[in-house]
């Protein structure tokens, strides 16, 4: 497979539409995990999904991740006016799309320290949660701490300086950005448990290693998916300083007739 044409193409960003979103994203921080692809199964939709496996420590895992970052000006492409800044993470599961074969992301959910999250839950049943963030990035000191009844978070990560080579599981670097940085479509389980999905757009990112100083995830401490231990020692972790990223908006719900389609 040509990782470098496929990531080559997602690079092209898309015509904008009325309620596409636009956010300059600052202190972003992909921290990965490698476990067993059984404790995440139950929670991903299979006739769906593939949860690809990689060879890492002698054994087939699968891999998922938290992505804690700033919101510098979330707004609306079309209307710039009104601009919102908050700390937002991401957790997601990096799957294969069996019905196009692309590698995309599931997202267990979001959460976003702005009351932005109350107006996407009601109109789109989007899986955001609030929560109030507190971020510090400074002098190699990468801090984040989040409180959420969805999910806690506390997050310290070293700043090595030290750029990013072929981590372990992937052929090629190609292959590892085109995974782990650059998945544009995303799908989860709606509010009112339809399956849901959106895409992004952003640019290639510049990637440098960061060293876990302390990490803990009370998401996925609750699900079963890591231990406390677990947490403390990732698969990697990437940093960026800053990044542009474009969401297509409104997310697209998935009907029956589609997911029927695929069974058949």
């Amino acid at each position: 497979m040509d990782y470098r044409t496929i990531l080559t193409q997602r690079l092209t960003p898309k015509l904008s539409s009325l309620l596409d979103v636009r956010s300059t994203l600052k202190h972003f921080a992909l921290i990965n995990y490698a476990l067993p692809k059984e404790r995440l199964e139950k929670y991903i939709p299979s006739d769906r999904f593939e949860i690809p496996e990689f060879e890492i420590g002698g054994r087939r895992l699968a891999m998922m991740s938290a992505v804690p970052f700033l919101d510098v000006d979330f707004h609306f492409i079309n209307f710039p006016f009104i601009k919102f800044r908050f700390g937002q993470t991401n957790y997601r599961v990096y799957v294969i799309d069996r019905k196009t074969g692309e590698h995309c992301v599931w997202f267990f959910g979001t959460t976003l320290g702005s009351v932005v999250v109350y107006a996407a839950r009601l109109s789109w049943r989007i899986p955001w949660h609030y929560a109030r963030y507190k971020i510090q990035c400074e002098n190699g000191r990468w801090k984040y701490a989040t409180e959420s009844k969805w999910g806690n978070a506390q997050i310290e990560i070293e700043d090595t300086g030290e750029a990013v080579g072929i981590t372990e599981g992937f052929e090629s670097y190609d292959q590892m950005k085109l995974i782990l940085t650059h998945p544009v479509d995303g799908f989860f389980y709606r509010l009112d448990g339809a399956l849901g999905s959106y895409s992004v757009w952003h640019d290639e990112m510049n990637i440098r290693q960061g060293r876990a100083k302390n990490l803990y995830f009370g998401l996925y401490e609750r699900l079963g998916l890591l231990t406390k231990d677990e947490m403390q020692k990732p698969h990697s972790i990437f940093l960026c300083d800053e990044i542009l990223f474009d969401v297509y908006l409104p997310p697209r719900r998935l009907n029956a007739d589609e997911m029927d389609a695929l069974k058949g």
